[in-house]
């Protein structure tokens, strides 16, 4: 059986985390339209028996890592440092871009870092949907003059177009190993996380524009009975203002973003859910040590 460890890295948005889940056929990273929405490094667990599609057993371990960006705050530093970090721990690199070269300095800055890496590398052109021919080849044109890449192929990850592809070529760097993960496994994160992510979810979908990424979800109980959970979760904002509008008007927007994320827990769990969720503000917790510690931004104070 072929096994090994794959990052995908890129700048904040540009279709990582959809490109994961795509993969996987499961969601286990949360998505949403705003940059920075994924923030820990996430693996998610593909295992293939051999078939007429793919004639080779296979066990991948995609590591969906935070956008990379210039940071402006210690959250921000944890996100790129913990998404550089990764290039060292893995047996292939899939770097995802949606756009030309030239169009910013994000993607140079990246391919900058990607050219002292000496692991093997494929370029995602995701978004091909939205894409007309000749911006697709100007864009191939431009990353395939830098000679940094094994493979480039174009995919919509959304679509799950040519996702294939990206598993079948990146199975190419990949050898001989003993499968890590049970073959029913496809992510290793706790199921707290990942509630604690769905809540994440649906706030940055129901506040759109109104809040920043000022905002962490921490859960306080998870207990599982018989033919219910119950779970108790504390949403963190940085200002009072935020905490109002998270709540909103007799506290409809809270009550809203706790149907939509119950919905979901109920689907990924399989029982009936009873969520309750209270919101409370601790200023500047993206720059304190101690906060985002035991948020789980850090590995040690």
């Amino acid at each position: 059986m072929k096994t090994g460890f794959v990052a995908i890295i890129g700048r904040p948005n540009v279709g990582k985390s959809t490109l994961l889940n795509s993969i996987l056929g499961e969601k286990i990273a949360i998505t949403t339209d705003k940059p920075q929405t994924t923030r820990n490094t996430i693996r998610g667990i593909y295992t293939h028996y051999a078939d007429d599609n793919m004639d080779e057993d296979m066990q991948l371990v995609f590591i969906d890592t935070p956008g990379i960006h210039r940071p402006r705050t210690k959250l921000g530093e944890f996100m790129t440092d913990s998404a550089i970090g990764t290039l060292k721990e893995v047996d292939a690199v899939i770097f995802i871009v949606d756009d030309r070269l030239s169009s910013g300095p994000g993607d140079k800055y990246i391919t900058g870092i990607l050219d002292d890496v000496t692991t093997p590398k494929i370029l995602v052109i995701n978004k091909i949907d939205k894409l007309e021919p000749d911006e697709y080849e100007a864009i191939y044109r431009e990353y395939d003059e830098l000679g940094i890449f094994e493979d480039i192929i174009g995919t919509s990850a959304k679509e799950g177009k040519n996702v294939e592809h990206v598993i079948r070529a990146v199975s190419e760097f990949m050898e001989e190993g003993p499968m890590y993960f049970p073959d029913d496994m496809i992510t290793e994160h706790p199921e707290r996380f990942i509630v604690s992510e769905i809540i994440r979810e649906k706030i940055l979908m129901y506040l759109r524009d109104e809040v920043p990424h000022g905002v962490a979800v921490e859960i306080e109980k998870f207990t599982e009975e018989k033919d219910i959970t119950r779970i108790n979760a504390v949403i963190y904002c940085e200002k009072k203002s935020h905490k109002g509008m998270i709540i909103g008007k007799g506290g409809r927007k809270l009550k809203g973003i706790g149907k939509s994320a119950r919905e979901e827990i109920e689907a990924l769990l399989g029982v009936k859910v009873y969520l309750e969720m209270w919101v409370k503000v601790k200023e500047n917790w993206r720059d304190s040590d101690i906060a985002l510690s035991n948020f789980g931004y850090k590995d040690t104070m």
